[in-house]
């Protein structure tokens, strides 16, 4: 991706990303003053900075971690971070679970937050029409909405949401090479994919060490602070033609119109906009993702009535993620907390694996994969 290349021009300054996950621990040293605890909502501030897992802190900093002490630079080092924690599976104290927001309350709080970009490194098979309410009113407020698609792709592919839900982009995960992984679910419902494979992240919440990663979540949080990285250096521009922008940019060898099961649109390049200075993003109000979305492609989400404001009431968290938690899996542990190397989240993609398939049937997706 040339990170050092697209530095010049942009970092992410004055971009917020609201991270939904298992909490962001503000403490580490990449993330010291990267993590707006003061702009959380009211309704999301229950120990929104005890990550139960450390896979949000993780998240945190591929998006926007400075690299200070050793740890993760992001992608987007000079964009900011705005931590909601949900009660995902991996929470199993049902106490802190009954006190925790459900995912449809806690895409309302992001959206209700400053933030632009809403990064959602979690999934579930089981649908929710509160969840997708939720999500469309985060469209309706101007968000633009990335998750991960799914860790299932070689345990019974299942959809899972709320990447399947519409005005959310999925991310497909791929390695250096550009090549999708054996467990990325794959469907027409892939919208983009970004480098997951082979990343640093958190082992656990001892916060002292890292492990090599792979996953979905990675794939996400990469797109997300690609997002920034745009509209900052962008930021008159509408969340469809930010998406737009990264669709029309995407590096794939198959035809624009017709996007991969495995890859969507292809593998996100956000250097191409920032290069160039006079790229042009389309209609402001024009959805990109009409098709997939089941939307006319000249109507403005933003324009219409948006879904009642107020927040759901609880109800039991069904947030498992494609293997019983967030969309990301840990193993290989560094060499510990004495580690000095500054992580770089660059993901250079130099070819892509191509797999056509037929279309599937599905609630969100309505195209001919």
């Amino acid at each position: 991706m040339h990170a050092d290349e697209m530095w010049k021009h942009s970092t992410g300054k004055g971009v917020k990303v609201a991270v939904i996950d298992t909490g962001v621990n503000p403490q580490t040293p990449s993330l010291k003053g990267q993590v707006l605890v003061d702009e959380v909502p009211d309704a999301a501030k229950y120990h929104v900075t005890r990550d139960y897992v450390g896979h949000g802190t993780s998240m945190a900093e591929i998006i926007a971690g400075t690299g200070a002490g050793g740890g993760i630079k992001g992608l987007a080092p000079g964009a900011k971070i705005i931590p909601i924690r949900v009660g995902l599976d991996a929470l199993k104290d049902r106490e802190e679970r009954a006190k925790s927001l459900t995912s449809p309350e806690a895409i309302r709080a992001a959206a209700d937050s400053d933030a632009k970009i809403i990064n959602m490194s979690f999934g579930s098979e089981y649908y929710e029409g509160e969840e997708e309410d939720a999500v469309k009113y985060a469209a309706s407020k101007g968000k633009l909405l990335f998750a991960s698609i799914g860790n299932g792709g070689d345990k019974g592919n299942k959809r899972e949401y709320p990447s399947s839900d519409p005005y959310v982009t999925g991310v497909a995960a791929v390695d250096k090479a550009g090549t999708v992984g054996n467990f990325s679910t794959y469907g027409n419902y892939v919208d983009l994919s970004a480098p997951g494979l082979n990343l640093p992240g958190w082992c656990d919440t001892t916060f002292t060490q890292y492990c090599d990663t792979q996953g979905t979540s990675n794939a996400s949080a990469i797109a997300s602070a690609s997002a920034a990285l745009v509209w900052s250096a962008h930021p008159d521009w509408t969340a469809n033609q930010v998406l737009r922008s990264l669709i029309d940019t995407a590096g794939r060898t198959w035809p624009k119109g017709k996007p991969s099961k495995y890859l969507g649109y292809g593998l996100m390049r956000p250097r191409l906009v920032l290069a160039d200075k006079n790229f042009d993003p389309g209609p402001a109000n024009r959805d990109p993702l009409a098709a997939e979305n089941g939307t006319a492609p000249d109507e403005d989400i933003t324009a219409t009535k948006s879904p009642a404001a107020s927040p759901s009431a609880k109800t039991p968290a069904k947030d498992t993620g494609s293997s019983g938690g967030p969309t990301s899996a840990a193993k290989d542990a560094d060499s510990g907390s004495d580690n000095t190397q500054t992580w770089v989240i660059i993901g250079a993609v130099a070819a892509v694996l191509v797999i056509a398939g037929a279309g599937l049937a599905v609630k969100r997706a309505r195209r001919n994969a």
